[in-house]
Formats: structure tokens, C-alpha cells, sequence
């Protein structure tokens, strides 16, 4: 299952603070034309009256502007409900196991996942994984190098073949060469993570779910599957005496 983008909080309060802006930017200019429009009207020349067509049309025009920002003001209130939605995503994760994109990935049962995007075939392709510190632990050369999406899960085993432990925080650097000998720049270099969903937060205005005590934008969340009936039982089975 993969989730919509929900729209923050963060946002919908910049949307509107740009139409609160746009308001008093109105609001001005209307009081300014109004000023200019009276004094002309007492200083016209009897003989050349003001065009009363250009001044209705000049009204029109701002007439037409207050109505677009009505307008706005009922897309800013379909942004807020797209927000409530997000969060609505969130705690229907609650119990489920989600795996989301991160800037990282935790060794986790001896395993990490990456993935990366490349703008072309490559002829030759390396990637690097580094530990919390910058050290690169393991260097990997993947077969596949074709264009597009990259997916990579690493064994855990440093170049050494030693097995790291579980819960150190990895990050990788993807090399790439087109045929003409140059650098091909991958994009969209991310983590995995993936683990139970125990609970939403939305204290920053960004609905984020916590994964195994990580919080993690519910928007990058690119699957769900449902809790195992084990799983189920070892959270509402009772003991026996």
C-alpha cells in the first residue's frame, strides 16, 4: 500500500500568510485608489469630465480581486482537511508494519536496505556504505546498471567479512560512469526503514510516525502490511498460571 502525501501543517499556515499578505497588500492599493480617485473627481476640469467607464472598470478589477482571494481562503480550508487526512493516515498504521524512506538505514536482523535513482546506464557503478562517522565499512559493485530506480540490501558484513552488529546507522555514496567515461550524479539517495508503527505525533505540524522509536513523515511511507496473527497474540494474549 503506498500512502498519499498529506499536506503539513507548515503549509497550510504559509498559504495563509501569503493570502493575509495579499489582503493588506489590497486592502493599501483599494484605500490608495480611493484617494486618488476623489481627488481627481475634485480637481476635474469642468470641461473634460473623468471617464466614468475607466473607473467602473478600474472598481470591477478590484472587485474581481477580492473574489479570488475567497477563493483562496476555501483552497487554504480543503489544505487544512488534507492535513487532518494525514494524520488520519497515521493512526490507521498504528500495529501495522510500515517501511518508509529515510536518510538512513539501521542494520537490523543483520540487514540494510538502500536505493537510488541514476539519469542513465552505467558501465561502471560502485556504491559505499559508511558507517555514523564517514567510514566507509563496505564497498559493493551491483550488477544491475541500468537506468532509473536502484534498490541494494547489504549483508551486514563489513570488507573484512566481519558481521557488524545490529542498530549502527548507515548511509551509502553511489558512484556511477556512463559509457563516455563520465560521472553520472544518482538522486534520491535514501535508507530504508521498516518496523512496527507504535504511535502518531503531529506536535511540529508534520504528521510523522513512530517507527521503533524513530519518527518517520507518515509521506514516506512506501508500504504497509498488517500485523502477523503471532505478533497480534504476543500484544493481547493473556499468561496462563
Amino acid at each position: 500500500m503506498t500512502t498519499t502525501a498529506p499536506v503539513s501543517s507548515q503549509n497550510t499556515k504559509s498559504v495563509l500568510d501569503k493570502i493575509s499578505n495579499s489582503r493588506t497588500s489590497l486592502a493599501n492599493n483599494e484605500q490608495t485608489f480611493l484617494k486618488l480617485l476623489t481627488t481627481q473627481l475634485k480637481n476635474q476640469d469642468p470641461l473634460s469630465p473623468t471617464d466614468t467607464t475607466q473607473m467602473t472598470q478600474q472598481i470591477t478589477s478590484m472587485t474581481g480581486v477580492e473574489q479570488q482571494l475567497v477563493t483562496n481562503d476555501l483552497l487554504a480550508a480543503l489544505v487544512g482537511m488534507n492535513t487532518g487526512t494525514g494524520l488520519s493516515e497515521g493512526v490507521n498504521m498504528i500495529g501495522k508494519t510500515v517501511t518508509a524512506t529515510t536518510d538512513n538505514s539501521t542494520l537490523k536482523d543483520g540487514k540494510a536496505t538502500f536505493s537510488w535513482s541514476q539519469p542513465g546506464a552505467s558501465t561502471s557503478l560502485k556504491v559505499e556504505i559508511k558507517n555514523a562517522a564517514g567510514k566507509v565499512v563496505r564497498t559493493l559493485v551491483p550488477d544491475d546498471q541500468k537506468s532509473g530506480a536502484h534498490t541494494i540490501t547489504w549483508d551486514g558484513k563489513d570488507d573484512t567479512g566481519a558481521k557488524l552488529p545490529d542498530g549502527g546507522v548507515y548511509t551509502i555514496a553511489v558512484t556511477a560512469k556512463g559509457a563516455d567515461g563520465k560521472d553520472l550524479k544518482a538522486t534520491n539517495v535514501k535508507g530504508r526503514a521498516t518496523g512496527l508503527v507504535t504511535g502518531v505525533d503531529n506536535s511540529t505540524g508534520q504528521t510523522m510516525v513512530i517507527v521503533d522509536g524513530q519518527s518517520i513523515p507518515v509521506d514516506s511511507v512506501i508500504g504497509v502490511t498488517a500485523a502477523s496473527a503471532s505478533a497480534s497474540n504476543d500484544k493481547t494474549g493473556s499468561g496462563t498460571a
